[in-house]
C-alpha cells in the first residue's frame, strides 16, 4: 500500500518468482469492551494501520459499515473523507523520498482529504489481506486491489492492522498485476520485515491469487455494482484518532 488511491490501470498478467508456502491461519481478534459485537450498517468506525517500525498508528480512515457478519466486514470510505497519513518530516509525500531511504527517513503524520472516488473495503476474518474496490467518478468500475496485511484486530471503535507492503491489482478481465514489489524488498533491507515474515507475505499473496484464478469471493460477488446509501454522512475524523484500544485480553471474534 503506497498511494492514496489505486490510480494505475493495466491488463497484463504478471507472475512472480518469489517463495510461496503455507499461509498461517489466524482468527481475527477483538479487544476492549463491546468489540465483539457486530456493527450495524451505517455505523461509523475507524480503519487504521500501525507503523511497521514502532507500532504507533500512522494511517487512520473513518469509514461507514456496509455489512458486518461472521463471514465479512465491508466498509465504505466516502470521497472527501478526512484521513491521517504518514508524510516525511518536512511535509512532503513519502513516495518522493528515494527508495533506499524511504523507510529510514524521519516521518510524521498529516491530515488530508481522500481524493477521487470513494473506496469499498472488504475483509474476511483471519485472512491476511483485504480487498478494495475502486471506481472512476462516474461509477465506472476500475479494479480490485488486494492489500496484503496483518489480519485485522477489532476493537470497540474500529479495526487495526499492519500493512505488508506487497499488493495485487485485479482487473475486470480477470488479469492481475503485482504492486509495490520494490517497496516490499526495500522494507526487508531496511529491517522492517524478516525473511520468515516475508515468506509468509508471499504465501498470502499466492493464496489470494488462487482465489483470483478461481474467481471466488469477493471477486464474483457483484460488489462492483454496489452503491452507498445517499443518506450516509461523510464520517468525521475524531481528535483522538490515534487512541489506543482498551487493553482487555484479546479473544476470538464471536
Amino acid at each position: 500500500m503506497t498511494a492514496e488511491a489505486e490510480t494505475t490501470t493495466g491488463s497484463g498478467t504478471t507472475t512472480t518468482s518469489g517463495t510461496t508456502g503455507t499461509v498461517p491461519t489466524r482468527r481475527e481478534t477483538t479487544t476492549g469492551p463491546g468489540a465483539g459485537r457486530h456493527w450495524a450498517p451505517g455505523t461509523q468506525v475507524l480503519w487504521r494501520y500501525r507503523d511497521n517500525a514502532d507500532g504507533h498508528v500512522h494511517i487512520c480512515r473513518p469509514v461507514t459499515v456496509v455489512q458486518d457478519t461472521e463471514e465479512l466486514l465491508a466498509v465504505w470510505m466516502a470521497p472527501g473523507t478526512e484521513c491521517v497519513k504518514p508524510v516525511l518530516a518536512d511535509g512532503r509525500p513519502v513516495h518522493e523520498e528515494p527508495l533506499a531511504t524511504r523507510y529510514t527517513a524521519a516521518r510524521t503524520t498529516a491530515r488530508a482529504r481522500w481524493a477521487g472516488a470513494g473506496v469499498l473495503k472488504l475483509a474476511r476474518p483471519g485472512e491476511p489481506w483485504s480487498v478494495w474496490l475502486f471506481w472512476e467518478q462516474d461509477w465506472l468500475f476500475r479494479s480490485w486491489y488486494v492489500n496484503l496485511e496483518e489480519p485485522r484486530t477489532r476493537w470497540s471503535r474500529g479495526v487495526d492492522s499492519e500493512d505488508h507492503f506487497l499488493d495485487i491489482s485485479v482487473y475486470p478481465d480477470r488479469s492481475w498485476l503485482w504492486r509495490d514489489e520494490d517497496e516490499f524488498e526495500q522494507a526487508q533491507r531496511s529491517g522492517l520485515m524478516g525473511p520468515a515474515q516475508a515468506r509468509q507475505v508471499r504465501a498470502a499473496g499466492a493464496a489470494a491469487l488462487e482465489t483470483v484464478r478461481a474467481w471466488g469471493s469477493p471477486f464474483a460477488d457483484g460488489w462492483e455494482d454496489w452503491r452507498p446509501d445517499p443518506a450516509w454522512p461523510v464520517p468525521r475524523l475524531p481528535a483522538d484518532w490515534d487512541h489506543a484500544p482498551d487493553h482487555a485480553p484479546a479473544h476470538t471474534a464471536p
